[in-house]
């Protein structure tokens, strides 16, 4: 029984999709657009938003915990830079998806992940 068990696994091990996770949100932070299957934009969704929402602080304590989720400086800054200040009387939904239909590969369902302006 999976009661109680939170979030998808992908057919992943542990550390291969937190990677993963945290490649997607880099990628989503520096293009600001992305394109991937429905069930990781579902997934990065949450996290995105939790950095976004840290990035609002500005603190020095804040910027160290979003380069412990992202592990990427670049990222951090335009968190802090231009993120965090576009989204301060936002209270969440940074992030929207937008499903695209299928794969022609495999028939995957695809989806987009984009700011919300």
């Amino acid at each position: 029984m999976r009661h109680r068990v939170a979030g998808r696994r992908l057919s992943r091990p542990t550390d291969h999709r937190l990677a993963l996770y945290r490649n997607l949100v880099v990628e989503l932070v520096k293009h600001e657009k992305i394109t991937t299957t429905e069930a990781k934009a579902k997934e990065v969704r949450g996290l995105a938003e939790k950095v976004i929402t840290i990035g609002k602080e500005g603190s020095i304590q804040a910027r160290q915990r979003v380069l412990g989720l992202t592990g990427n400086k670049a990222t951090v800054k335009k968190i802090f830079e231009e993120l965090g200040p576009r989204y301060t009387d936002r209270d969440g939904g940074y992030i929207r998806i937008i499903k695209l239909g299928y794969r022609h590969g495999d028939g995957a369902p695809i989806a987009q992940l984009e700011f919300v302006e």
